[in-house]
């Protein structure tokens, strides 16, 4: 292909244009007019199934050499799709991307590019990531195949992060570096929010009140929205690979949950008395006790656990509070805060006592919605034991009462748990109620999902195996269960490490303290028997012991006694 160039020009005559009739294309020896319009070239590419002839036709070279190496590269391209009727739906496309280069006067398709495309199914037009995540949020909307809440967190992601770098990239262009901006860029804007806030100058401290920094989570929380729209594009043939696939952040660790020892509860009033000193000295600061108390960085870990009595000491400062029965049914059964704000009467069977987890209530963009539980593995029926049965059937007659009082302002949502006049509540404001409760009750702070956290412990503390507190939660997984959701409380620790020792035997009493070297032995001795004992009649370690007495012994040896011939040698814990 060599377009057949001839040349064309603008001038006009009569109104109308001359064209290639121009008679100053050519020199009067009818060669052609360097000095003088354009190069235009026009070649037939082969027809379609209906016959119907195609040209290329293209203008404006400055030399007839210019036009004959871009149709040569042209044709280059065009021969990529099989030849015949099956590839000439390819080949159109291919005409179209070389007319759209040539009309904004950009090179053409890169040809081992374009020809992986082809060989791959994919599509040839480019595609920004912004045009196709605008098409992807469209579709998971309409469909609704992703829960409201997590789309709207995919939307902030978008907007608030990676959008600005990579709406104007092409979408097959997207690669581990162009990636690795976004999280770059990430950094950079937390250390300007953490500048800002340490800043002198009061105007630059107030801008930054409000801006949240991006921690590590939330970092693996953006690559995944980033790589869920990049899989759905690998699955339509637009991208070759998934590109957030190989990015590498460090690895996060999820936060455990700790116990309010005495000892971390004395550290956090200490720091938080500390910090509500200076907040209170400083004008600017305007924070309520409460916002200093529920400060997460003033904790051992995110995720804290109340002992039993910490517990004990929430509900009965809470019992006369309306909610009670709420916050008692998630202390001892785990529900999640949604799943108990969602909970109606017709899913409780108090003769049975059951409750089925079906309905969730979240919040999404401030307005309260229903929806189903969590994970499929959620919606599922928990038992009740009898004392939490007897606090909600006290529950309903307390509403039932309520209701009596509202008379017709009464709005019967058909909730276990509702606001003063049957309204269904807004897990917020639960979630902020029972910060003020605990905080009033004079007790270290937790998240109301911490006791979701507790409930967990308090099951195995009692005594119930992994699988067994697992169904309770509903997990879809014991793993889960196990690795985060549950922690040791100190007098389980302490049992443990009784029980423990109290499996090696030992010969040795407290009064003879050389037997250890001078170290009093912790453990409780036990009988020796005749199994203990070689066939020599020996003990264990007796000859090592004889080696000893002849300083042989090694530094931290224990001597060793030998066995009383079946005699067994009892030591009571009043002698020891």
């Amino acid at each position: 292909m060599i377009g057949n160039g001839y040349k064309r020009c603008k001038c006009r005559q009569d109104g109308r244009e001359l064209g290639a009739r121009c008679p100053k294309l050519r020199r009067a020896n009818g060669s052609w007019n360097p000095h003088h319009g354009t190069w235009h070239g026009k070649e037939e590419i082969p027809a379609g199934p209906d016959g119907k002839r195609i040209y290329l036709r293209l203008g404006g070279f400055a030399t007839e050499t210019e036009l004959i190496a871009f149709y040569e590269a042209a044709r280059r391209l065009l021969d990529i799709p099989d030849a015949g009727p099956d590839g000439h739906e390819t080949r159109l496309e291919i005409l179209s991307m070389i007319k759209a280069a040539h009309r904004k006067k950009a090179p053409l398709p890169d040809y081992d590019d374009l020809r992986r495309k082809v060989r791959a199914g994919q599509s040839l037009q480019g595609m920004t990531f912004g045009q196709y995540w605008a098409i992807w949020i469209e579709r998971h909307q309409r469909l609704e195949d992703i829960r409201k809440s997590t789309l709207i967190s995919y939307i902030s992601h978008h907007d608030t992060h990676f959008g600005e770098i990579l709406d104007h990239v092409r979408l097959d262009r997207i690669t581990v570096s162009t990636l690795e901006r976004v999280f770059i860029r990430i950094d950079e804007k937390t250390a300007e929010t953490r500048a800002a806030r340490q800043s002198p100058d009061p105007a630059i401290r107030m801008a930054a009140r409000g801006r949240r920094t991006t921690g590590l989570a939330t970092k693996h929380r953006i690559k995944a929205t980033i790589s869920a729209v990049l899989s759905d594009a690998m699955r339509e043939r637009l991208v070759a690979f998934n590109a957030a696939s190989l990015v590498h952040l460090p690895t996060g660790k999820k936060p455990k949950g700790l116990v309010w020892t005495k000892a971390r509860v004395e550290a956090f009033n200490n720091a938080f008395a500390e910090r509500l000193r200076a907040v209170r000295a400083n004008p600017e600061l305007r924070c309520s006790a409460v916002s200093v108390w529920s400060r997460i960085d003033l904790r051992p870990s995110p995720v804290m656990v109340w002992t039993p009595a910490q517990l004990g000491a929430f509900l009965d400062f809470a019992v006369t509070d309306r909610l009670y029965a709420l916050f008692h049914l998630i202390a001892f059964r785990g529900l999640r805060r949604g799943e108990a704000c969602g909970a109606r009467w017709i899913d409780l069977d108090a003769d049975e006592g059951v409750l089925a987890v079906a309905k969730q209530l979240t919040v999404i963009d401030r307005r309260i919605v229903e929806g189903a539980p969590k994970t499929a593995s959620s919606d599922d029926v928990i038992a009740l034991d009898q004392g939490t049965v007897d606090v909600l059937r006290i529950h309903r007659e307390r509403q039932r009462a309520e209701m009596l009082q509202q008379g017709r302002t009464w709005r019967d949502s058909e909730r276990i748990f509702t606001t003063e006049d049957g309204s269904q509540l807004n897990p917020e404001w639960v979630r902020n109620h029972f910060a003020r409760l605990s905080f009033a009750a004079g007790l270290p702070p937790i998240r109301l999902h911490d006791l979701r956290h507790g409930a967990a412990t308090l099951s195995l503390a009692a005594g119930n195996d992994m699988k067994t507190t697992s169904a309770m939660l509903r997990h879809a997984s014991l793993g889960i269960t196990a690795d985060l959701y549950t922690a040791v409380l100190p007098e389980v620790a302490h049992a443990a490490a009784e029980a423990s020792a109290a499996v090696v035997p030992r010969s040795a009493t407290l009064q003879d303290f050389s037997a250890t070297n001078g170290l009093p032995s912790v453990s409780p001795t036990r009988p020796l028997s005749p199994a203990n004992c070689s066939p020599s009649g020996e003990a264990p370690g007796q000859r090592a012991a004889e080696g000893l007495a002849q300083g042989l012994r090694p530094r931290g040896q224990r001597k060793q006694y030998p066995c009383n011939n079946g005699e067994n040698q009892h030591f009571t814990r009043s002698e020891l």
